[in-house]
């Protein structure tokens, strides 16, 4: 089982979607745990303060490296693990862009460990001493990591055997370099008019029912994603 911890100063921004589809029934199954972490938690001062002014003036705020810093020493000793087990991911527009070959390797890990940043940004530090990795999930710039770390937690969480209920599923769909083939896909009805005279039909091929000339198509018509 893979155990997500999210740190963030939002986390009821979680609350509807860890309760639906295949994240709930995953979470049902005992294949993945999710503990959402509120950051103020790790504060000192009757006003939880998380941030501060950015040294060399700017505008906005900077989250702080103290109460992170406290928040993963006390994770990290909830799920004792040898650091080849775990990462600690921070969300940001400067980090590695996420694929599906990075999905990959992280769901052979029992533990992540998701920093979502806010404001301006993150005290360096974090990135520099305490995150194992900098992600990104596309070249723009969000209000902040809950949306980065909700893009992890299900590209990972699909990747889980038993998560999508028959194997086969997620089997055609990866290849040998850990990559994600996406092919176009139809369904009834085989044709479909909009309007009088216009007819969108399915190709041919697919309704054949020749295996071979389908696996043929799917591979002349699909995209590697992240090979």
């Amino acid at each position: 089982m893979i155990t997500f911890d999210v740190i963030t100063i939002f986390p009821e921004i979680f609350n509807s979607y860890l309760k639906e589809s295949f994240i709930k029934k995953a979470q049902q199954k005992q294949l993945i745990k999710i503990r959402l972490h509120n950051l103020r938690k790790w504060t000192k001062d009757r006003h939880k303060t998380v941030d501060d002014r950015p040294f060399g003036g700017g505008l906005g705020m900077v989250l702080k490296i103290e109460p992170i810093f406290k928040a993963i020493k006390e994770i990290k000793r909830i799920k004792r693990l040898s650091d080849k087990k775990r990462k600690i991911i921070l969300f940001t527009p400067r980090g590695k862009k996420f694929n599906q070959k990075i999905a990959y390797s992280l769901s052979r890990l029992n533990q992540l460990i998701l920093i979502c940043g806010r404001y301006e940004g993150v005290d360096e530090r974090v990135a520099k001493y305490i995150a194992d990795i900098e992600l990104s999930i596309g070249d723009y710039d969000l209000m902040g990591g809950e949306l980065p770390a909700m893009v992890v937690i299900e590209t990972v969480t699909r990747l889980i055997p038993g998560v999508l209920g028959k194997p086969e599923l997620l089997k055609e769909r990866i290849t040998k370099e850990k990559g994600f083939i996406e092919y176009p896909q139809y369904t009834r009805p085989e044709v479909f008019s909009p309007k009088k005279g216009v007819k969108w039909q399915v190709p041919k091929v697919l309704l054949s029912g020749h295996h071979k000339k389908i696996a043929e198509w799917r591979k002349e018509h699909g995209k590697v994603i992240s090979s």
